[in-house]
């Protein structure tokens, strides 16, 4: 944003936003460390513009100058298609076997360039022109971009099938790997334990995947003493949360805020 070296701040802005919830964190892009993140439930009788408005007021560090400003939609309303199956000018035709989609809806894509995949995703169009008004410029994404990346990246020089489950309130993404290709990529909304672990096992059925030998690892906001985590340990033998510890120096927060905060952070 800033070419002028005299003018950068060698800080970036990165929101995730939801339906019923926004967090924002800062970055010391110097030290790679969070300098500080805050999360926030939204009433859902309330529009999510009133809820920024308050947040800009009571947060005035967000009208300070970023070098970077990065704007994460938590949505599932999105699919992966293969660069080579890929066509930018046919974007909601791709979405329309998973998701309703409508005339009047933006379709957008993010590109995972090592993987020669394509994300396309219905953004938030409101809170994109809502924050239009308070910046020049921002690069905005769908937060499965993020996470299937990231369960990519993991799956390095890994030559065995591995799954990967991004947990959060009343929905879960879940994603298949081996050794950096995408086998599968599904989102699921839950009510229940039952639901829950029915999903997880469906998938396993699915794809053929041994309970006894395929490794789950989740990432979100869960920990070992989660009931969704145990029902989890208790059908699928290799059953773990992802060790981020090695992370925890390099980012200066903790692990749980790091599994929680996992999408925003790694914007």
């Amino acid at each position: 944003m800033h070419s002028d070296i005299t003018k950068k701040t060698y800080k970036k802005l990165s929101f995730e936003v939801a339906p019923h919830a926004l967090s924002f964190c800062i970055t010391d892009l110097v030290s790679n460390k969070i300098v500080t993140h805050k999360s926030f439930e939204v009433n859902v009788n309330e529009v999510m513009e009133e809820a920024f408005w308050k947040i800009f007021v009571e947060h005035p560090i967000l009208a300070e100058k970023y070098d970077e400003i990065v704007v994460v939609h938590n949505s599932n309303l999105n699919t992966f298609v293969p660069t080579s199956l890929f066509d930018p000018m046919q974007l909601g035709s791709y979405l329309q076997y998973n998701s309703k989609v409508f005339e009047t809806d933006y379709f957008a894509y993010d590109y995972l360039d090592t993987y020669e995949l394509n994300n396309v995703f219905i953004p938030y169009t409101a809170i994109n022109n809502y924050l239009l008004d308070h910046y020049d410029t921002f690069d905005f994404k769908n937060c499965n971009s993020i996470f299937v990346k990231k369960a990519l990246d993991f799956s390095k020089n890994k030559d065995y099938k591995q799954v990967w489950v991004h947990f959060q309130k009343d929905r879960f993404e879940i994603v298949v790997t081996k050794n950096q290709q995408l086998l599968l990529f599904n989102t699921f909304t839950y009510k229940t334990l039952e639901d829950f672990i029915y999903y997880v096992l469906f998938t396993y059925e699915q794809l053929q995947l041994n309970p006894e030998a395929v490794p789950l690892q989740f990432i979100g906001e869960i920990d070992t003493e989660s009931s969704y985590f145990k029902i989890a340990y208790k059908y699928i033998r290799n059953c773990s949360i992802l060790d981020v510890t090695y992370l925890t120096h390099a980012f200066g927060t903790t692990e749980k805020e790091l599994l929680k905060h996992f999408i925003l952070f790694h914007s």
